[in-house]
């Protein structure tokens, strides 16, 4: 299932409303859908360089939007509507262990985690922001900060070494996001034992 989903969205690249299907798999992504927008993200930079941060402006816009309607079902509809969709994609129990060691600043660092390097997922944390009751407006912040950094990133590095770097991105593309998840816990663990 997940490569037949991962296969249609890369095809939507090639569609003359690609930048619609963007801002779409960008906002569903960030509350309930399992393919990344990355993988419509990149081959669009690839075909159009020209328009790399435009699409990098919509990915980012719909993705702070879509973290917002995770927040929402969180925060309003756990039970109802989250729940199920946690089920269903098997992450439940992922939830549920995030959810009993939250305090305010894990949740901002696994908002930043999640939203560069989808460590955890972003819908797992959108979801247990709004569980948590976390400030809608720092969650705004963090997700624009975020998500904003990952598709400008990505666009500047497709758009600087084209194809080289989509196929490095590819391949390593989990390495990259653990990489980084580490360097911010990281900072994070020596910023908690100073204070």
């Amino acid at each position: 299932m997940l490569r037949k989903l991962y296969t249609w969205t890369l095809a939507l690249a090639a569609r003359k409303a690609a930048a619609w299907w963007l801002a779409v798999i960008a906002f569903v992504e960030s509350s309930f859908f399992l393919v990344p927008a990355d993988v419509l993200f990149i081959p669009m930079v690839l075909a159009r360089p020209k328009r790399a941060y435009l699409y990098a402006t919509i990915a980012t816009i719909a993705s702070v939007l879509g973290g917002i309607l995770g927040w929402t079902i969180g925060h309003y509809a756990f039970e109802a509507v989250a729940k199920p969709v946690l089920t269903f994609y098997g992450k439940l129990e992922t939830f549920e262990s995030l959810a009993s060691a939250v305090n305010w600043k894990t949740m901002l660092l696994l908002l930043v985690t999640s939203g560069l390097a989808h460590l955890p997922p972003i819908k797992v944390v959108t979801i247990l922001s709004g569980v948590a009751n976390f400030s809608l407006g720092l969650f705004i912040l963090s997700a624009i900060a975020a998500r904003g950094a990952r598709f400008f990133a990505l666009a500047w590095l497709i758009n600087r070494y084209g194809e080289d770097m989509r196929h490095f991105i590819e391949k390593r593309l989990k390495l990259i996001s653990a990489v980084a998840a580490a360097a911010l816990i990281g900072v994070y663990a020596v910023y908690m034992l100073k204070h």
